[in-house]
């Protein structure tokens, strides 16, 4: 895994897989795309005659194209893949890439969606081999604990690239502190992917803003850090079905988000959190202060998230991967 990235499938999964027993070889943690891509080329060369299955992660940005010409070797060579498929966008690729999707698509054993949004959306363009396994984290290792929330401390957790909005949580924060000027504050964690996370800062400055940007950290490190918040916000425009949102429904977070892609799959309204529409400063700025105003309706979302968090327990979910490995 690079060190400044943010953990792919493919690096959560393959360790959990490893300890079921199976032997996994992984491509690739450059950091340029180039060399990337022909690391990942190399590898499915390299390594044609001591695999059973390559398993590719598949998203909806320019990685895309890492993903075809993956599958194109493994056609060549003879290789079952598998596409792991991400991103909320994806349905972007098969509208304006039709012919590279359906060479990708088409020719894999089957297609893993981690939400039922991306199986519905595939469903749709006439793919049919699509199975449901959602995205799983290790439950024991989320300690829940109820938050008193009541001031809008509140916790970003992702990469810093447009398409999940990190200048609404930002925007956010500046609106609470009108109304809240000694109690909100905001953290956000996630490395810099497109220039997000320097604007963020400069704004932030600019404005006299109280937000903590930590960079990169490691999972024990935000979970820790965490505890000192009590609001979970999401402010994506994309999105299918993120583990940052699995894991603080885990940990018993209350949780504001942003409503695209897969999103309302995973969060009921009013349920297990509170959704809003994409860039909708205003809306979410209404939704956190009502959780502040209401600290016992807060609490009982957090509860009906960690039921929901359940369900995506690796020891739940491990057997689905299993029986699509063994076939």
């Amino acid at each position: 895994q690079a060190k400044n990235r943010t953990p792919t499938t493919i690096d959560t999964l393959g360790p959990l897989l490893e300890k079921e027993g199976y032997t996994l070889f992984y491509a690739s943690s450059k950091k340029n795309k180039v060399l990337r891509l022909i690391d990942m080329v190399i590898a499915c060369f390299q390594y044609r005659n001591r695999v059973d299955l390559v398993l590719i992660d598949t998203y909806s940005t320019l990685n895309f194209f890492y993903a075809v010409a993956t599958a194109w070797v493994c056609n060549y060579y003879q290789l079952p893949y598998i596409p792991i498929l991400h991103g909320g966008n994806l349905e972007k690729r098969l509208k304006r890439q039709p012919v590279l999707s359906k060479h990708l698509f088409t020719r894999a054993k089957c297609l893993i969606a981690p939400s039922l949004f991306l199986k519905e959306v595939f469903e749709t363009y006439g793919y049919t081999n699509i199975h449901y396994i959602p995205n799983s984290i290790p439950l024991a290792k989320y300690r829940f604990r109820l938050r008193e929330v009541t001031a809008p401390r509140l916790f970003w957790l992702r990469a810093f690239a447009e398409i999940y909005n990190p200048g609404m949580a930002v925007a956010v924060s500046e609106k609470l502190q009108q109304t809240h000027p000694n109690t909100t504050v905001l953290c956000m964690v996630g490395p810099e992917k497109d220039g997000s996370l320097r604007k963020c800062r400069e704004y932030s400055k600019t404005n006299g803003l109280d937000v903590q940007f930590t960079g990169k950290l490691t999972k024990d490190e935000w979970i820790s850090l965490s505890n000192d918040y009590s609001i979970f916000i999401n402010t994506s425009r994309f999105d299918n079905a993120p583990v940052s949102i699995i894991e603080a429904m885990a940990l018993g977070i209350p949780i504001v988000s942003t409503n695209p892609g897969g999103i309302p799959f995973l969060i009921k309204h009013e349920k297990n959190g509170l959704l809003v529409n994409c860039d909708d400063t205003h809306a979410m700025v209404n939704a956190i202060t009502r959780l502040v105003n209401n600290p016992e309706f807060a609490k009982k979302l957090a509860i009906q998230a960690r039921k929901t968090a359940e369900q995506f327990d690796w020891q739940a979910i491990k057997e689905k991967w299993i029986e699509i490995l063994r076939t």
